[in-house]
Protein backbone atom coordinates (compact mmCIF):
# COMPACT_ATOMS: atom_id res chain seq x y z
CA UNK A 1 0.00 0.00 0.00
CA UNK A 2 1.35 3.36 -0.82
CA UNK A 3 1.24 6.57 1.04
CA UNK A 4 -0.98 8.60 -1.24
CA UNK A 5 -3.81 6.13 -0.36
CA UNK A 6 -4.42 7.99 2.48
CA UNK A 7 -5.04 10.61 0.74
CA UNK A 8 -2.69 13.62 2.72
CA UNK A 9 1.35 13.72 2.74
CA UNK A 10 3.28 12.21 5.56
CA UNK A 11 3.98 14.87 8.30
CA UNK A 12 7.67 16.19 8.01
CA UNK A 13 9.70 14.35 11.01
CA UNK A 14 7.31 11.31 11.24
CA UNK A 15 8.95 9.81 7.51
CA UNK A 16 12.23 11.53 7.69
CA UNK A 17 14.74 13.79 9.18
CA UNK A 18 12.68 16.97 10.60
CA UNK A 19 12.51 20.57 8.61
CA UNK A 20 15.00 23.10 8.20
CA UNK A 21 14.50 25.82 10.25
CA UNK A 22 11.97 23.99 12.63
CA UNK A 23 14.42 23.56 15.47
CA UNK A 24 12.81 20.50 16.39
CA UNK A 25 14.57 17.67 16.31
CA UNK A 26 12.78 13.84 16.90
CA UNK A 27 8.84 14.19 17.25
CA UNK A 28 8.11 14.29 21.33
CA UNK A 29 6.54 10.56 22.27
CA UNK A 30 4.60 9.37 24.98
CA UNK A 31 1.37 10.96 25.84
CA UNK A 32 1.23 13.91 24.63
CA UNK A 33 2.37 13.05 20.50
CA UNK A 34 -0.33 10.71 21.33
CA UNK A 35 -3.08 13.32 22.39
CA UNK A 36 -1.78 15.47 19.38
CA UNK A 37 -2.42 13.15 16.77
CA UNK A 38 -5.90 12.38 18.32
CA UNK A 39 -6.88 15.68 17.79
CA UNK A 40 -6.07 15.67 14.14
CA UNK A 41 -9.54 14.22 11.89
CA UNK A 42 -9.61 10.69 10.92
CA UNK A 43 -8.25 11.42 7.51
CA UNK A 44 -5.32 13.26 8.51
CA UNK A 45 -4.05 10.82 11.10
CA UNK A 46 -0.58 9.64 10.45
CA UNK A 47 0.03 6.17 8.81
CA UNK A 48 1.38 3.52 10.61
CA UNK A 49 5.36 3.13 10.32
CA UNK A 50 6.55 0.93 7.49
CA UNK A 51 9.82 -0.41 7.93
CA UNK A 52 12.17 0.33 5.24
CA UNK A 53 12.82 -3.11 4.11
CA UNK A 54 10.13 -5.44 3.64
CA UNK A 55 9.77 -8.46 5.54
CA UNK A 56 11.33 -11.43 4.03
CA UNK A 57 8.33 -14.08 2.63
CA UNK A 58 7.14 -16.52 4.53
CA UNK A 59 6.84 -20.09 2.83
CA UNK A 60 3.86 -21.59 2.27
CA UNK A 61 2.82 -24.54 4.61
CA UNK A 62 3.09 -27.48 3.47
CA UNK A 63 -0.22 -29.15 2.80
CA UNK A 64 -0.77 -32.96 4.05
CA UNK A 65 -1.21 -34.91 0.96
CA UNK A 66 -4.66 -35.35 -0.48
CA UNK A 67 -5.35 -39.14 -0.32
CA UNK A 68 -5.48 -40.55 -4.22
CA UNK A 69 -8.72 -41.41 -5.20
CA UNK A 70 -10.05 -45.08 -4.54
CA UNK A 71 -10.38 -47.35 -7.45
CA UNK A 72 -13.54 -48.36 -8.38
CA UNK A 73 -13.85 -51.94 -7.18
CA UNK A 74 -14.62 -54.77 -9.83
CA UNK A 75 -17.83 -56.22 -9.71
CA UNK A 76 -17.35 -59.46 -7.40
CA UNK A 77 -18.49 -62.69 -8.29
CA UNK A 78 -20.45 -65.13 -6.20
CA UNK A 79 -18.58 -67.64 -4.03
CA UNK A 80 -19.64 -71.06 -3.31
CA UNK A 81 -18.54 -70.58 0.38
CA UNK A 82 -16.28 -74.09 0.25
CA UNK A 83 -13.81 -75.30 -1.81
CA UNK A 84 -15.55 -76.83 -4.78
CA UNK A 85 -12.45 -78.87 -6.07
CA UNK A 86 -12.04 -80.45 -2.70
CA UNK A 87 -15.77 -81.02 -2.21
CA UNK A 88 -15.79 -82.93 -5.78
CA UNK A 89 -13.29 -84.72 -5.04
CA UNK A 90 -14.21 -86.43 -1.94
CA UNK A 91 -17.78 -86.69 -3.17
CA UNK A 92 -16.45 -88.74 -6.03
CA UNK A 93 -13.99 -90.80 -3.97
CA UNK A 94 -17.51 -91.65 -1.35
CA UNK A 95 -19.49 -92.31 -4.41
CA UNK A 96 -17.06 -94.98 -5.70
CA UNK A 97 -16.62 -96.99 -2.12
CA UNK A 98 -20.43 -96.62 -1.84
CA UNK A 99 -21.00 -98.31 -5.04
CA UNK A 100 -18.26 -100.31 -5.08
CA UNK A 101 -19.60 -102.16 -1.85
CA UNK A 102 -23.58 -101.80 -2.50
CA UNK A 103 -23.21 -103.93 -5.58
CA UNK A 104 -20.48 -106.05 -4.48
CA UNK A 105 -21.09 -107.37 -1.16
CA UNK A 106 -24.10 -106.13 0.43
CA UNK A 107 -22.98 -106.92 3.79
CA UNK A 108 -19.96 -104.64 3.06
CA UNK A 109 -22.33 -101.81 2.57
CA UNK A 110 -23.79 -102.46 5.59
CA UNK A 111 -20.63 -101.65 7.52
CA UNK A 112 -19.96 -98.76 5.68
CA UNK A 113 -23.66 -97.83 6.99
CA UNK A 114 -22.07 -98.82 10.35
CA UNK A 115 -19.40 -96.62 10.10
CA UNK A 116 -20.94 -93.45 9.33
CA UNK A 117 -23.52 -93.95 12.01
CA UNK A 118 -20.41 -94.66 14.74
CA UNK A 119 -18.67 -91.63 12.95
CA UNK A 120 -21.34 -89.35 12.73
CA UNK A 121 -22.73 -90.21 16.58
CA UNK A 122 -19.15 -89.07 17.52
CA UNK A 123 -19.00 -85.44 15.77
CA UNK A 124 -22.41 -84.86 17.44
CA UNK A 125 -21.85 -85.78 20.89
CA UNK A 126 -18.77 -84.40 20.91
CA UNK A 127 -20.11 -80.63 19.36
CA UNK A 128 -23.22 -81.18 22.46
CA UNK A 129 -20.67 -81.31 25.09
CA UNK A 130 -18.24 -79.01 23.74
CA UNK A 131 -20.26 -76.13 23.28
CA UNK A 132 -23.41 -76.84 25.72
CA UNK A 133 -21.51 -79.16 28.04
CA UNK A 134 -24.19 -81.73 27.27
CA UNK A 135 -22.66 -85.15 27.98
CA UNK A 136 -24.25 -88.20 25.96
CA UNK A 137 -23.06 -90.96 25.96
CA UNK A 138 -20.66 -92.02 23.02
CA UNK A 139 -20.13 -96.00 23.92
CA UNK A 140 -24.12 -97.37 24.11
CA UNK A 141 -24.61 -94.88 21.68
CA UNK A 142 -22.19 -96.55 19.18
CA UNK A 143 -22.50 -100.47 20.21
CA UNK A 144 -26.94 -99.47 19.76
CA UNK A 145 -26.18 -97.95 16.68
CA UNK A 146 -24.33 -100.86 14.92
CA UNK A 147 -26.65 -102.89 16.71
CA UNK A 148 -29.91 -101.04 14.99
CA UNK A 149 -28.51 -101.20 11.73
CA UNK A 150 -27.21 -104.97 11.47
CA UNK A 151 -31.00 -105.82 13.31
CA UNK A 152 -32.79 -103.95 10.60
CA UNK A 153 -31.17 -105.79 7.84
CA UNK A 154 -31.51 -108.86 9.23
CA UNK A 155 -34.67 -109.13 10.94
CA UNK A 156 -36.48 -105.68 9.35
CA UNK A 157 -38.00 -103.35 11.23
CA UNK A 158 -39.16 -105.26 13.80
CA UNK A 159 -35.50 -105.55 15.03
CA UNK A 160 -34.56 -102.12 14.31
CA UNK A 161 -37.19 -101.18 16.54
CA UNK A 162 -35.86 -103.69 19.34
CA UNK A 163 -32.35 -102.82 19.25
CA UNK A 164 -33.74 -99.11 19.29
CA UNK A 165 -35.31 -99.51 22.65
CA UNK A 166 -32.73 -101.54 24.02
CA UNK A 167 -29.70 -98.54 22.96
CA UNK A 168 -32.32 -96.19 24.99
CA UNK A 169 -32.15 -98.40 28.24
CA UNK A 170 -28.74 -98.64 27.49
CA UNK A 171 -28.09 -94.73 27.54
CA UNK A 172 -30.22 -94.60 30.75
CA UNK A 173 -28.06 -97.04 32.47
CA UNK A 174 -24.82 -96.06 31.78
CA UNK A 175 -25.03 -92.46 32.50
CA UNK A 176 -25.78 -93.73 36.15
CA UNK A 177 -22.29 -94.19 36.30
CA UNK A 178 -21.52 -90.47 36.71
CA UNK A 179 -22.81 -88.10 39.41
CA UNK A 180 -26.64 -87.17 38.93
CA UNK A 181 -26.11 -83.63 38.27
CA UNK A 182 -27.29 -83.33 34.18
CA UNK A 183 -28.82 -86.64 34.31
CA UNK A 184 -31.87 -85.11 32.58
CA UNK A 185 -30.23 -83.44 29.79
CA UNK A 186 -27.48 -86.05 29.26
CA UNK A 187 -29.95 -88.97 28.62
CA UNK A 188 -32.30 -87.20 26.88
CA UNK A 189 -29.29 -85.85 24.16
CA UNK A 190 -28.57 -89.33 24.46
CA UNK A 191 -31.66 -90.81 23.17
CA UNK A 192 -32.27 -88.22 20.39
CA UNK A 193 -28.82 -89.41 18.78
CA UNK A 194 -30.32 -92.68 18.99
CA UNK A 195 -33.06 -91.50 16.98
CA UNK A 196 -31.77 -88.92 14.53
CA UNK A 197 -28.03 -90.84 13.30
CA UNK A 198 -28.47 -94.88 14.01
CA UNK A 199 -32.59 -95.36 13.71
CA UNK A 200 -32.86 -93.05 10.57
CA UNK A 201 -30.16 -94.68 9.11
CA UNK A 202 -31.64 -98.01 9.61
CA UNK A 203 -33.92 -97.26 7.19
CA UNK A 204 -31.22 -97.81 4.31
CA UNK A 205 -30.54 -101.14 5.35
CA UNK A 206 -34.64 -102.36 5.14
CA UNK A 207 -34.39 -100.49 1.50
CA UNK A 208 -31.09 -103.08 1.01
CA UNK A 209 -33.21 -106.21 2.00
CA UNK A 210 -35.71 -106.35 -1.22
CA UNK A 211 -34.57 -108.43 -4.43
CA UNK A 212 -33.60 -104.90 -5.83
CA UNK A 213 -32.33 -103.63 -2.93
CA UNK A 214 -28.99 -102.43 -4.66
CA UNK A 215 -31.26 -100.25 -7.25
CA UNK A 216 -33.74 -99.07 -4.05
CA UNK A 217 -30.48 -97.79 -2.47
CA UNK A 218 -29.03 -96.31 -5.29
CA UNK A 219 -32.43 -94.54 -6.48
CA UNK A 220 -32.15 -92.83 -3.06
CA UNK A 221 -28.98 -91.86 -3.06
CA UNK A 222 -28.98 -90.32 -6.34
CA UNK A 223 -32.14 -88.66 -5.38
CA UNK A 224 -30.66 -86.61 -2.34
CA UNK A 225 -27.96 -85.53 -4.10
CA UNK A 226 -29.74 -84.58 -7.38
CA UNK A 227 -31.78 -82.72 -4.70
CA UNK A 228 -29.11 -81.46 -3.09
CA UNK A 229 -27.08 -80.48 -6.31
CA UNK A 230 -29.93 -78.95 -7.82
CA UNK A 231 -30.58 -76.82 -4.59
CA UNK A 232 -27.25 -75.48 -4.90
CA UNK A 233 -26.61 -74.47 -8.77
CA UNK A 234 -30.00 -72.55 -9.17
CA UNK A 235 -29.93 -71.17 -5.68
CA UNK A 236 -26.03 -70.21 -6.29
CA UNK A 237 -27.12 -68.48 -9.92
CA UNK A 238 -30.66 -66.64 -9.49
CA UNK A 239 -31.19 -66.76 -5.75
CA UNK A 240 -32.87 -63.77 -4.24
CA UNK A 241 -35.21 -64.88 -2.09
CA UNK A 242 -34.30 -66.50 1.22
CA UNK A 243 -36.50 -69.79 2.38
CA UNK A 244 -35.44 -69.63 5.89
CA UNK A 245 -33.24 -66.54 6.79
CA UNK A 246 -33.08 -67.02 10.40
CA UNK A 247 -32.18 -70.29 9.78
CA UNK A 248 -30.25 -70.77 6.93
CA UNK A 249 -29.45 -67.77 5.01
CA UNK A 250 -27.32 -69.30 1.88
CA UNK A 251 -31.02 -71.07 1.42
CA UNK A 252 -33.10 -69.05 -1.21
CA UNK A 253 -36.98 -69.83 -2.58
CA UNK A 254 -35.18 -70.25 -6.01
CA UNK A 255 -32.92 -73.36 -4.31
CA UNK A 256 -35.88 -74.69 -3.26
CA UNK A 257 -37.72 -74.98 -6.55
CA UNK A 258 -34.50 -76.43 -8.51
CA UNK A 259 -34.28 -78.92 -5.89
CA UNK A 260 -37.78 -80.17 -6.90
CA UNK A 261 -37.27 -79.57 -10.36
CA UNK A 262 -34.39 -81.99 -10.63
CA UNK A 263 -35.29 -84.27 -8.35
CA UNK A 264 -38.56 -85.29 -9.73
CA UNK A 265 -36.41 -85.32 -13.26
CA UNK A 266 -34.51 -87.73 -11.55
CA UNK A 267 -36.87 -89.79 -9.77
CA UNK A 268 -39.08 -90.34 -12.89
CA UNK A 269 -35.89 -91.65 -14.79
CA UNK A 270 -34.68 -93.59 -11.53
CA UNK A 271 -38.45 -95.50 -11.39
CA UNK A 272 -38.85 -95.80 -14.77
CA UNK A 273 -35.76 -97.56 -15.54
CA UNK A 274 -34.32 -98.94 -12.47
CA UNK A 275 -36.76 -99.99 -10.24
CA UNK A 276 -38.47 -103.53 -10.88
CA UNK A 277 -42.61 -102.11 -11.59
CA UNK A 278 -42.02 -98.39 -11.17
CA UNK A 279 -43.64 -95.99 -13.34
CA UNK A 280 -42.47 -92.44 -14.22
CA UNK A 281 -45.33 -90.61 -11.96
CA UNK A 282 -44.86 -92.63 -8.91
CA UNK A 283 -41.20 -91.48 -9.57
CA UNK A 284 -42.26 -87.58 -9.67
CA UNK A 285 -44.04 -88.03 -6.40
CA UNK A 286 -40.56 -90.09 -4.75
CA UNK A 287 -38.53 -87.03 -6.06
CA UNK A 288 -41.24 -84.36 -4.92
CA UNK A 289 -41.23 -85.68 -1.32
CA UNK A 290 -37.75 -86.35 -1.49
CA UNK A 291 -36.92 -82.75 -2.01
CA UNK A 292 -38.56 -81.74 0.65
CA UNK A 293 -37.57 -84.32 3.17
CA UNK A 294 -33.89 -83.20 2.46
CA UNK A 295 -34.34 -79.84 2.58
CA UNK A 296 -36.34 -79.99 5.92
CA UNK A 297 -33.42 -82.46 6.66
CA UNK A 298 -30.97 -79.58 6.12
CA UNK A 299 -33.28 -77.30 7.18
CA UNK A 300 -32.80 -79.24 10.96
CA UNK A 301 -29.29 -79.80 11.12
CA UNK A 302 -28.89 -75.77 10.34
CA UNK A 303 -30.59 -75.52 13.16
CA UNK A 304 -28.78 -77.58 15.87
CA UNK A 305 -25.73 -75.70 14.61
CA UNK A 306 -26.71 -72.56 14.89
CA UNK A 307 -28.17 -73.54 18.56
CA UNK A 308 -24.71 -74.82 18.93
CA UNK A 309 -22.91 -72.01 17.36
CA UNK A 310 -21.03 -73.43 14.72
CA UNK A 311 -20.89 -73.93 11.11
CA UNK A 312 -19.76 -77.58 10.58
CA UNK A 313 -20.02 -80.82 12.45
CA UNK A 314 -16.66 -82.09 12.04
CA UNK A 315 -13.72 -81.40 9.60
CA UNK A 316 -13.49 -84.92 8.56
CA UNK A 317 -13.74 -84.27 5.25
CA UNK A 318 -12.68 -81.39 3.02
CA UNK A 319 -14.57 -79.44 1.25
CA UNK A 320 -18.22 -80.54 3.01
CA UNK A 321 -17.24 -80.37 6.82
CA UNK A 322 -17.99 -83.53 8.89
CA UNK A 323 -20.09 -86.72 8.21
CA UNK A 324 -22.91 -85.61 9.91
CA UNK A 325 -22.57 -82.71 7.51
CA UNK A 326 -23.26 -85.04 4.46
CA UNK A 327 -25.92 -86.85 6.45
CA UNK A 328 -28.23 -84.04 7.20
CA UNK A 329 -30.09 -84.24 4.50
CA UNK A 330 -29.71 -88.36 3.98
CA UNK A 331 -31.08 -89.62 7.50
CA UNK A 332 -34.79 -87.70 6.90
CA UNK A 333 -35.08 -89.14 3.30
CA UNK A 334 -34.36 -92.74 3.72
CA UNK A 335 -37.86 -93.40 5.62
CA UNK A 336 -39.72 -91.59 2.92
CA UNK A 337 -38.27 -92.89 0.20
CA UNK A 338 -38.25 -96.41 1.68
CA UNK A 339 -42.27 -96.07 2.59
CA UNK A 340 -42.98 -94.77 -0.41
CA UNK A 341 -41.38 -97.35 -2.69
CA UNK A 342 -42.87 -100.03 -0.23
CA UNK A 343 -46.80 -98.67 -1.19
CA UNK A 344 -46.01 -98.16 -4.78
CA UNK A 345 -43.66 -101.72 -5.71
CA UNK A 346 -44.14 -103.71 -2.05
CA UNK A 347 -40.86 -104.40 0.01
CA UNK A 348 -39.52 -107.58 -1.62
Amino acid sequence: MNDSSWGAPPRAGYWGPPDQGSGQGAPPAGPAYDAQDALLPPETQPMPIVPDTPAPPQEPMPSAPQPAPAAPRPPQKKSAGRDLGAAIGVGVGLGAVIIASLFIVKAVFIGVIAVAVVVGLWELTSRLDERKGIKAPLVPLAVGGTAMVVAGYVRGAEGAWVAMALTALAVLVWRMTEPPEGYLKDVTAGVFAAFYVPFLATFVALMLTADDGPWRVLTFLLLTVVSDTGAYAIGWRFGKHKLAPRISPGKTREGLLGAVTFAMAAGALCMEFLIDGGTWWQGLLIGLAVAASATLGDLGESMIKRDLGIKDMGTLLPGHGGIMDRLDSLLPTAPVVWLLLVVFVGST
